[in-house]
């Protein structure tokens, strides 16, 4: 019997195990807002002990946890060390996700198993690969070969609100330095890049006055659809804007959250509203920011309030901004392995390819670790239902991503291996 082989008996005499880990982790709820998801970490710590691995627990410091509007955060560190020589390979998962939603037939929380799939929140993204990652380890050491160099899990909860606090303050603090990453994904492709996120609250200051009167006051609301309707005119010059990396198309821009006013019958006089800008890799943040600002600016300067009222005041804060993982050279000796063996499992080409999404990832490529996304999903955001309601995840995709995942740390560890 190969090593791959036994990997994969291995992956399999316990696949129902894996499963079980799954359903305890989707039934610690990791709603983000509001962000109290050290709960959650403080449970998965207690599960990984119950199978002899030893979990690091990083508590980020409460003020810096609350400036990020979160109540609280625990990152989890597994490390495991075979010897001096050798890459350590971090592998990287959240457990912070958007609050359910309506529209549920299952119980979010509930971890439940119908026609060969997981329903839950966060089963697809990015639960899931807290276990794929855990199981491929214990697969790993469980074959009782001679390794090389060493694996991490990071189990980390701030993607949601950009990584800074996950993954970002586990490497600023100096908790870990891998020479290579892998991160959560879906199973049908191995991701190298990814598009970047600005995101950006614009405060709209009119003059609030009565509905009755509404000409001795400054309409905010209908100050901010002005400035609305030329951010969204925007998006038809995007299209001509196009990336050269496979997967990735145009840059888009999206508003999805506005409050303001304080009843109907009064003229708002303050609007919030937020804005979420993805960029393509070839886009330079600083510009794009710099033209969304203008184009704000220039659309406020140009309502026209009532005879007598007051101008717009418009103030622009960035709340995010994500940058673009760009592929580092040294990925491919990630790539090539994860490719040839989710071929071998699935039984059809698994292309190397860009996403629309913004993740973690950069913030390891950004300080030079080369990362790929890889781990268990299906083939598109759309069918796994992730941030939307019925999030699924096929239970074989589980079972051959893990085998993918342990696959591949054999070869880069396997003491022939020199890279």
């Amino acid at each position: 019997m190969t090593d791959h082989e036994a990997l994969d008996r291995w992956i399999d005499a316990h696949f129902d195990e894996e499963v079980r880990f799954l359903q305890e982790l989707i039934r610690v709820p990791t709603d983000t807002p509001p962000g109290n998801n050290a709960p959650h970490a403080e449970r998965t710590a207690e599960l990984l002990e119950g199978m002899g691995l030893r979990p690091e627990r990083h508590p980020v410091p409460a003020e810096q946890v609350r400036a990020h509007g979160l109540e609280s955060i625990t990152n989890l560190i597994v490390r495991r060390r075979y010897s001096d020589e050798g890459p350590v390979i971090a592998l990287n998962a959240h457990g912070d996700v958007v609050p359910p939603g309506e529209g549920w037939t299952h119980d979010p929380y509930g971890g439940d198993i119908e026609d060969g799939k997981i329903y839950g929140r966060a089963a697809a993204v990015s639960k899931s690969d807290f276990a794929t990652y855990t199981f491929a380890l214990r697969a790993l050491e469980a074959l009782g070969k001679p390794l090389r160099g060493g694996v991490e899990l990071h189990f980390t909860y701030d993607e949601e609100f950009g990584g800074e606090l996950g993954p970002g303050w586990l490497l600023s603090q100096g908790l870990t330095r891998p020479d290579l990453m892998i991160a959560a994904g879906f199973s049908y492709q191995v991701v190298v890049a990814h598009n970047g996120c600005l995101q950006l609250e614009v405060t709209v200051q009119g003059e609030m006055s009565h509905a009755a009167i509404p000409d001795s006051g400054t309409d905010a609301l209908q100050g901010a659809v002005h400035i609305m309707q030329a951010l969204y005119a925007l998006n038809r010059d995007y299209l001509g804007v196009r990336s050269g990396v496979e997967g990735i198309t145009h840059p888009y821009l999206n508003i999805g959250r506005i409050e303001g006013g304080t009843n109907t019958n009064v003229v708002p006089g303050k609007v919030v509203f937020k804005l979420d800008r993805r960029m393509i890799p070839e886009e330079d943040p600083a510009q794009v920011e710099a033209s969304l600002r203008d184009t704000i600016a220039a659309a406020a300067a140009c309502f026209a309030p009532p005879r007598g009222g007051r101008a717009l005041r418009v103030d622009v804060r960035r709340i995010l901004l994500a940058r673009a993982m760009v592929p580092l050279p040294g990925n491919r000796v990630l790539v090539e392995p994860l490719q040839r063996h989710a071929q071998a499992l699935f039984g059809e080409p698994i292309p190397a390819v860009g996403t629309p999404l913004y993740t973690d990832v950069r913030l390891y490529v950004e300080r030079g670790i080369p990362g790929v996304i890889y781990g268990a999903g299906p083939r598109t955001v759309l069918e796994s239902h992730a941030k939307r309601a019925d999030e699924r995840l096929e239970l074989e995709d589980l079972r051959r991503a893990t085998q993918v995942v342990a696959r591949t740390l054999r070869d880069l560890l396997a003491p022939n291996c020199r890279i």
